[in-house]
């Protein structure tokens, strides 16, 4: 069922439905003047639609009744963290209703005895860590974009970071949720133990849905103990296909990285002004690998890794001895987005995964590709899950380009497929990738989706029109 009312505006409410959103959330938490709502237009994908109306979460009993009212009234509702999202996932489509969880923030405890936290999904991922770190303790996804990210928005997509090469995604580190159906109903999901297979894993449905089966308003996490210490290194290579070789190769060894980063020689090329480390130009590719554990092994697993990553093709490896330098050598990584941004400013973002055995067969096809449609394209990312972002570098004001664009993303994606990857590693789907996902999934699974989101949102009233291919 459609919503009844996806081509109005909030002024163009029903009188009665206005009221039932300003009475379920408290007047002083409803915005309805186009000014005020503009800023939840857009995420941080090159698409934007004005909201209806904005409504700032602050309890799950609120939380509870804003929904309820918003599927007696067929309003499409759109849950939303800080919009750090690169898909689209978050934008109104159609004046949907927009509810903020940026003051919905409290961790609600942290419980180092059973090694876990409870917050609220207002909270940024960056508050997560250091109430945790205070313990002893962090949660392993780590987005590059943490500081301002929250942890509603990591499970809404599933983002995880560098560290999920060791240490897993927000699915393998999430206990249980508290959250509300479309019907404005509270269900749990999961336990408060590490084992647990009573009934379906809703948990892991729910994580990864973008707010289309119901929102999330609470989660417990499951917290990792601080390594006591960790290592950085650095290993570049003269070709890009000997960097994937030697992920390949640490991956197969027995000691499992913190973070293995992978940046390509048009990305080093992007950075060389934002970085003050040096970068020569002979470097085809760099490997960013980190290894942390107990002091008293830590030297025996920077040798194994070492001596993994080095191979014919290996310029050089070196240990970044001091804080300052482990700064520098990140630094270079975490400039990659702005340094994109001011160069293409609306690039094509991709961040698609393949098996680490099949990412020298993914570099080389994208080098291809990059040739046949004459488009620039940057490589970098998680190499050691093989998820890589592919950034293809448009003028959206040139047509021709952007049609070459589009014929290249749409043989990226058939490419990644050919390997057994998928779509995407950790962005999620959201809109920009909606209409590609019956590459990777089976009809009948398709069929099956659409059932579950039937099931859990009948009037179709959570985040309509994102995720799944209409049928």
């Amino acid at each position: 069922m459609s919503s009844k009312f996806l081509n109005t505006s909030a002024s163009d409410l029903p009188p009665e439905a206005l009221e039932a959103l300003s009475e379920a959330a408290g007047k002083d938490n409803l915005l309805t003047e186009a000014a005020d709502c503009w800023p939840y237009a857009y995420d941080n994908s090159r698409r934007q639609s004005p909201p209806g109306a904005v409504l700032f979460a602050r309890s799950h009993d609120q939380v509870a009744a804003v929904v309820s009212a918003c599927n007696s009234y067929r309003i499409p509702l759109v849950s939303r963290g800080s919009g750090t999202g690169t898909t689209g996932a978050t934008v109104p489509l159609d004046h949907a209703v927009v509810l903020t969880f940026e003051r919905m923030n409290r961790i609600l405890s942290i419980d180092s005895d059973n090694r876990m936290a409870t917050v609220e999904p207002g909270v940024t991922n960056a508050q997560l860590q250091a109430a945790a770190a205070d313990k002893g303790f962090f949660w392993p996804p780590d987005p590059t974009s943490a500081a301002v990210c929250t942890i509603g928005g990591n499970l809404a997509y599933n983002s995880a970071g560098p560290r999920a090469v060791k240490y897993g995604t927000p699915r393998e580190n999430t206990l249980a949720l508290r959250a509300v159906t479309a019907s404005g109903e509270t269900i749990r999901t999961g336990s408060m133990t590490t084992k647990g297979v009573v009934g379906y894993d809703l948990t892991r449905l729910l994580i990864g849905s973008e707010g289309t089966l119901a929102v999330i308003t609470e989660a417990t996490l499951k917290l990792t103990p601080l390594a006591e210490t960790r290592r950085t290194l650095s290993a570049s290579y003269s070709s890009i296909h000997a960097a994937a070789r030697a992920v390949a190769a640490i991956m197969a060894q027995p000691v499992t990285p913190y973070a293995l980063e992978f940046m390509d020689r048009q990305a080093l090329e992007m950075v060389r002004n934002f970085s003050s480390i040096d970068l020569p130009d002979t470097i085809g590719a760099m490997l960013i690998i980190e290894v942390d554990g107990m002091n008293d092994d830590i030297g025996e697993a920077l040798k194994r890794v070492a001596a993994a990553a080095d191979n014919d093709e290996c310029i050089e490896i070196n240990l970044a001895e001091t804080p300052e330098a482990v700064e520098k050598l990140w630094k270079t990584r975490k400039s990659l987005s702005p340094a994109l941004r001011h160069v293409a400013p609306k690039k094509i973002n991709e961040d698609v995964a393949v098996p680490i055995s099949s990412m020298p067969a993914l570099i080389d096809g994208l080098e291809r590709l990059s040739g046949e449609h004459d488009i620039t394209i940057v490589n970098f990312g998680h190499a050691g899950n093989g998820n890589i972002h592919v950034n293809l570098l448009v003028n959206p004001d040139d047509a021709a380009e952007m049609q070459r664009a589009q014929s290249c993303l749409a043989e990226v994606f058939a490419l990644v497929i050919a390997l057994k990857g998928t779509l995407s590693g950790e962005h999620g789907v959201g809109l920009e990738k909606r209409d590609f996902i019956s590459m990777e999934i089976d009809p009948v699974s398709l069929r099956l989706m659409h059932r579950i989101k039937q099931q859990f949102d009948p009037n179709n009233i959570l985040n309509p029109g994102k995720t799944l291919p209409p049928i």
